[in-house]
């Protein structure tokens, strides 16, 4: 699994109607892409912030440079650099079935690279207990060491973003699944 999010700040006084409309007209485009597990499409405040969960690096490369939407994004706005990481786990949470209407990413340092797996799963798996939970993810940035949650709800919990659409081809395919 693989993870990434390009993050496109707006001015202040944009429109983001402008944003939701995109979405609402072009989100389903990547409703059955080859490779992804999740697109997030996330909003907060003035910042458009779509989140992914790659199944495998092929359907991402083609997504960023190989003609499978990226191009979209760098013509209408520009390229923003895009954040990465590996995947480590993805466990679904009680609201699974209901669609998430909000997202937090919740960033934290690892202090001890030999020592963090086991409890950043049981950090995870506490995570997927809450009943508001749809899914959450576990990644790994190993250039900053730093460890990601990401997480799907039902409820928006101060600071999170607003889902304004799911894809999720190869939800499947992620299952419960630690790398």
């Amino acid at each position: 699994m693989h993870a990434m999010q390009y993050e496109i700040p707006l001015p202040a006084d944009y429109d983001m109607d402008i944003i939701r409309r995109r979405v609402a007209t072009r989100g389903a485009s990547t409703d059955d892409f080859p490779g992804l597990g999740i697109k997030a499409y996330l909003i907060r405040g003035t910042v458009y912030a779509p989140f992914y969960l790659w199944n495998d690096a092929a359907g991402m490369n083609r997504f960023l440079w190989g003609g499978g939407g990226f191009e979209n994004i760098v013509r209408d706005f520009w390229r923003p650099p895009v954040r990465h990481w590996i995947g480590l786990a993805f466990r679904r949470g009680p609201a699974f079935g209901e669609a998430p209407t909000a997202a937090t990413r919740v960033d934290a340092p690892i202090d001890d690279p030999s020592d963090f797996v086991d409890p950043a799963l049981h950090g995870l798996a506490m995570r997927a207990k809450n009943p508001d939970v749809h899914s959450t993810a576990l990644v790994v940035d190993p250039f900053t060491w730093t460890l990601t949650h990401f997480t799907l709800r039902r409820d928006a919990p101060p600071g999170s973003y607003e889902v304004l659409h799911l894809s999720e081809p190869g939800l499947e395919d992620l299952g419960d699944s630690v790398s």
